[in-house]
């Protein structure tokens, strides 16, 4: 916890000339960066020293408030200790993966009598075999279900004997394992050939598959040999589409970086490589990171990315080496159980593989920037605006019954969500449940931060009472909110639109201004989803289907702020009416509560036995408990 007075320059002469982890906080308490060094003193004291500096190094610097340090043995324990503490904290000037998102594997149990052929996203150590990652669901469930239809795989997540088979035996999509029309040898037999492909042995199968066609072909066994030659085909086809190269190493992933020249975004793509084949790949999008030199940004990915993994592949391939390589390799391996090298190869194959991860990065990035702007200016035709929106904000009101009214804004630059930049309001003037009065509210507000006062004429600021002064953002302080906006997208029809337009005309008549803020409302189909964009006139305007998913995610963006606003200071709300005057619930039992049954309208639920389940809760205090609340 911060100290109640923590002097940077005394804490920096208190450091250890050992290794360690650093732990950076703002004024706020939260964790902002953790990092390693093999010197905790020269490493630490550098951040406050003038010397080259990245711009996110910078703006990290800026927020630091105190740090705290662990001491360790080396720097491999180093290390270990950083990855762990990124992975768990998620600190903002560390995380380059913010979805964190876990990837879909097939799934065999090749220890069942009749196995399945499922799609997972959790690994276990429950001795079935698992082929991926791959890089979405969709192919995934593709391959699955190819297989499943060419090797007639039972389908039944609960398998049992019937006394009659499904209808998936019917139409040729099961051998039906459940009546026994079907041997477990012969079914078995499949399940092998499936991990075979899977595992990349394409050629193997082949033969095998020929064989017994041709078998069943001289036995006059016409139906069989051609089951067998869809099967073959189905092998065939797989084998087309995940060809790649002729590199014998099993396992390899291969990591690519793309820039643009006038893009504030870099695209990091990976390959996956199995048996030289390449059975999918994937895209990260890392914003803000352009002045930030290829060998940090390999280096913090591969932790990130890698860290938490049960699967490992045999090698990662690179464009350049960095610092920490031979240490990330060493560490990779331990958690592997393996050897997992970090190669930088410089001529061959494999040195065409990480220029073909490059050249597509830059591409991705490319096509995924010139997409945005494509709709961008294609909101701009359709809503014939003056100039391209490129910068666009969207509002929303969450209450119940007029209790706890609060409203969200979000914005989107040039076509991408920025979530960064959602901003939420408590709402001040408004009592009770009008949802038009809070978004004018809510816009007013908005507007006045974005404008100084030294932009006001005189004779408009001469009008101005001191308390309406007190509004606006003097220059001299920090504007969370940044210029104003374009376009202005109101989650709602005519009313909505006019709430806001008497914001913009109420802020217009204060200052003398002329905002020039467009503004229109997403109309809503019977699934909540935006259809068309409507403005004043009440006219509606058509979108194509990639801006409709646009606009819609934009619309669910704000939408999920506003709730979750409302949620938190809802609970916040209850928690402290509720638990705090209970006698003998103090800070640490009410967090423990609330930790384990995330409300108080779940506390209220909760057994006599759940609640001394809690740490220092005997059966008296939860009978209190339960009698309070």
């Amino acid at each position: 916890m911060k100290n109640k007075v923590f002097d940077i320059e005394e804490e920096l002469k208190k450091l250890p000339n050992k290794p360690g982890c650093y732990i950076m906080h703002d004024k706020n308490d939260n964790i902002i960066y953790v990092g390693k060094a093999i010197n905790l003193k020269r490493r630490v004291t550098s951040y406050f020293r003038k010397t080259n500096k990245t711009q996110r190094i910078l703006n990290m610097v800026a927020l630091i408030d105190h740090f705290e340090y662990i001491v360790v043995d080396n720097e491999q324990e180093a290390l270990i200790l950083e990855c762990n503490l990124i992975k768990k904290n998620m600190p903002k000037f560390n995380v380059l993966l913010k979805d964190d998102k876990t990837y879909p594997y097939i799934k065999i149990n090749v220890k069942d009598d009749y196995p399945g052929v499922w799609i997972t996203r959790k690994i276990m150590n429950d001795g079935a075999r698992y082929f991926g990652p791959y890089a979405s669901s969709t192919a995934a469930n593709e391959t699955a279900e190819f297989i499943r239809d060419k090797f007639l795989i039972r389908r039944c997540k609960n398998f049992k004997y019937k006394d009659r088979p499904c209808l998936n035996y019917h139409i040729k999509k099961c051998s039906a394992p459940c009546m026994g029309y079907v041997s477990k040898e012969e079914y078995r037999e499949n399940i092998k050939q499936i991990c075979s492909i899977l595992d990349g042995n394409l050629n193997v199968v082949e033969k095998e598959l020929k064989a017994k066609m041709q078998e069943a072909s001289d036995k006059m066994q016409f139906e069989k040999a051609a089951s067998y030659r869809d099967q073959l085909m189905a092998v065939e086809s797989i084998a087309q589409r995940q060809k790649v190269s002729n590199i014998s190493d099993n396992d390899i992933d291969v990591i690519g970086i793309g820039r643009l020249d006038d893009s504030k975004t870099i695209c990091v793509q990976i390959f996956y490589i199995r048996n030289s084949k390449m059975i999918g790949r994937d895209n990260f999008f890392l914003k803000d990171m352009v002045d930030e030199t290829d060998e940090n940004i390999i280096s913090d990915f591969i932790k990130q990315y890698y860290t938490g993994r049960t699967i490992l592949p045999n090698k990662i391939m690179i464009r350049n080496d960095f610092e920490e390589r031979e240490l990330l390799q060493e560490y990779l391996s331990t958690v592997a159980e393996r050897k997992v090298e970090i190669k930088i190869p410089q001529k061959g194959e494999k040195a065409k593989l990480v220029e073909m991860a490059e050249n597509n990065a830059r591409i991705t990035l490319d096509n995924k920037e010139k997409a945005n702007k494509n709709l961008v200016l294609e909101l701009k035709q359709v809503l014939d605006l003056d100039r391209l929106p490129s910068k666009i904000e969207s509002y929303d009101i969450s209450n119940i019954s007029g209790e706890y009214m609060v409203s969200a804004m979000c914005v989107m630059m040039d076509g991408i969500i920025k979530k960064n930049l959602t901003r939420k309001f408590k709402i001040k003037t408004v009592f009770g449940q009008d949802d038009p009065r809070s978004m004018q509210e809510t816009v007013s507000r908005r507007l006045r931060h974005s404008i100084k006062l030294e932009e006001i004429d005189d004779e408009h600021l001469s009008k101005l009472s001191d308390e309406v002064k007190e509004k606006y953002d003097y220059s001299s302080k920090k504007n969370g909110f940044g210029r104003l906006p374009d376009l202005i997208l109101a989650d709602g029809g005519i009313t909505q639109i006019k709430a806001i337009k008497s914001a913009i005309k109420e802020i217009e008549k204060e200052t003398g201004l002329d905002l020039n803020i467009n503004v229109y409302g997403m109309v809503k189909n019977d699934k909540h989803q935006t259809r068309a964009l409507i403005g004043e006139d009440r006219v509606e305007k058509e979108i194509s289907e990639e801006l409709f998913l646009l606009i819609t995610r934009f619309q669910d963006t704000v939408h999920e702020a506003a709730i979750g606003y409302h949620k938190m200071l809802r609970d916040q709300s209850m928690s402290k009416s509720s638990l705090d005057d209970i006698k003998g619930i103090g800070e640490a039992k009410k967090k423990a509560l609330l930790k384990q049954f995330g409300s108080v309208e779940k506390i209220k639920e909760a057994s006599i036995e759940e609640l001394t389940s809690i740490k220092g809760i005997d059966e008296e205090l939860a009978k209190t408990i339960k009698n309070e609340l």
